[in-house]
């Protein structure tokens, strides 16, 4: 069996996509884990925060953004991009680096797990009289809008799903203090998305009493 210190190694920077895409965003939460076993390992006060994905900006963005919650929560935090390779999966030795020279008691480490699309359509519908209620139905709405009747096409469109894979790993001997698994709809722009995500993650790891 691999040590937890090269498990999490391993982890470092796979993966093929971005850590959220683009496209404000909502996530939910679809399940999460506390460790019976933490004692009192928790809360954790001092983070190494580690995002997995090949697109270093939003890497950046996505670890800064999650130092900034913490720091917001009085914990302690620092990104991993510092110390830690954008160019492929980090030694065993790095991690450990990074870990000690952050002063860590954790490790918090989000990977994207998938990336699905979703086709929605609305329903069309056709608008026209009979109109009711005060001064003609207000003229008829305005003379049923100059015509009779009026219709609004269906649209379709796409929307995309991020599945986030989050652990908090203890930095003694990488122990799993937490974990937990989360669904991201984008509907903006990289940066909104990324700090919806970590708001959430942030405000789950609170109420776990994991932070």
């Amino acid at each position: 069996m691999s040590h937890p210190v090269v498990l999490a190694a391993r982890l470092v920077l796979l993966g093929g996509a971005a850590l959220l895409l683009s496209a404000c965003a909502s996530t939910q939460f679809n399940a999460q884990w506390l460790n019976p076993e933490a004692g009192n390992r928790l809360p954790v006060r001092n983070v190494l925060v580690i995002g997995i994905s090949r697109d270093t900006t939003a890497r950046r963005i996505y670890e800064d953004t999650m130092v900034a919650q913490l720091a917001a929560r009085g914990v302690k935090a620092q990104p991993s991009y510092r110390s830690l390779p954008d160019d492929g999966p980090a030694a065993q030795p790095a991690i450990e680096r990074a870990v000690r020279d952050a002063g860590a008691d954790a490790v918090l480490i989000s990977r994207t797990v998938s990336v699905t699309s979703e086709v929605r359509v609305s329903p069309g519908m056709v608008v026209g009289p009979p109109y009711g209620f005060g001064w003609g139905g207000f003229y008829g709405y305005y003379h049923g809008m100059w015509a009779s009747a009026y219709a609004i096409p269906p649209s379709i469109y796409t929307v995309q799903n991020v599945v986030v894979d989050t652990r908090l790993f203890d930095a003694k001997d990488f122990m799993v203090l937490w974990s937990g698994s989360s669904t991201t709809t984008p509907t903006s722009g990289m940066q909104a998305t990324i700090t919806d995500f970590a708001t959430s993650l942030v405000t789950a790891l609170a109420d776990a009493g994991a932070i």
